[in-house]
């Protein structure tokens, strides 16, 4: 009834024309992101992917089975958000494609819901940093809200950052895109970004305070700051947002804060053919726009 075909790692994959059944093992994953990882993502967005096939294939009983994947695609679909179970799907239909599970093509995905975006105003940004006033850890906390709030980083590439990647003098901090490095962007594309006065006080603070604590070997661990940031009045995520929102309600040209922010220029003809900025018109016109954003 079912064909074998023995896999370059010397697993027994079973297939089935009706049924489009194939038994793996955790050895074909590895083998999947390994085949990903090329692509240049980071280590951190390996980690997601595997989560994310490994709990499938544990449900299915490593059998790639189409009714027991359709069984947990609804259930997976009913206890989660729609856009966590979008990511998931994402991840695992690209999986199935790979070992030719056609049936995963007539998948359709919801639309995405109606989405408003929280307003982060300068008094969240206060009383963010009020409320972490009295903790061991202020330093390290108001360099990352300062440097978020001002430059427009995402979360994942301020937990990337390293001592190097700062011109403290300048005030510039560099994104770079080097998943060698555990440093990725978005894009695939690295870039620079600027912060204030303030922001550049804080950092110069917290880096020699890093500097003299030898127990320090992240400059913002994503897990320590997540559990920091665990019942603040805003997350990490939220300064960008805050970037955005400022900017655009201190008129700020948002063809500039696209590039700042690390957008996709693909579709904007300007910007890909035509608005060329050399780091000294960029900082120039953020200095413009953004000086003095916190107080």
């Amino acid at each position: 009834m079912f064909g074998e075909l023995i896999g370059a790692y010397g697993l027994v994959v079973m297939t089935s024309p009706s049924h489009g059944i194939k038994s793996l093992g955790e050895t074909d994953i590895f083998e999947y992101i390994d085949i990903v990882e090329l692509s240049g993502i980071s280590q951190g967005h390996k980690k997601e992917i595997q989560r994310a096939l490994t709990r499938y294939l544990q449900y299915i009983d490593w059998t790639i089975d189409k009714n027991k994947s359709l069984r947990y695609f609804k259930l997976l679909m009913d206890k989660c958000s729609i856009a966590y179970y979008k990511k998931q799907m994402y991840q695992i239909r690209k999986f199935l494609a790979y070992y030719g599970c056609d049936w995963v093509n007539d998948i359709k995905l919801p639309p995405d819901p109606e989405y408003t975006p929280k307003r982060i105003a300068i008094c969240d940004i206060s009383n963010t940093l009020e409320f972490f006033k009295r903790d061991n850890n202020y330093k390290r906390i108001r360099a990352i809200i300062l440097l978020g709030a001002t430059s427009g980083l995402r979360a994942e590439e301020i937990y990337q950052l390293t001592f190097d990647d700062f011109d403290l003098d300048n005030r510039i901090v560099h994104i770079n895109h080097n998943p060698q490095n555990g440093q990725s962007t978005k894009t695939k594309q690295s870039r620079i970004s600027f912060f204030n006065n303030e922001a550049q006080k804080a950092l110069k603070e917290y880096l020699i305070y890093f500097r003299e604590n030898v127990h320090l070997k992240v400059l913002f661990s994503q897990s320590h700051i997540t559990r920091l940031f665990k019942d603040a009045p805003i997350q990490v995520k939220d300064l960008r947002k805050y970037f955005s929102q400022e900017w655009d309600r201190r008129g700020g040209p948002t063809s500039i804060k696209k590039i700042l922010m690390g957008h996709s220029l693909k579709g904007d003809v300007d910007l890909m053919h035509y608005n060329y900025q050399s780091e000294e018109d960029l900082k120039k016109i953020y200095d413009k726009v953004m000086g003095g954003i916190v107080k």
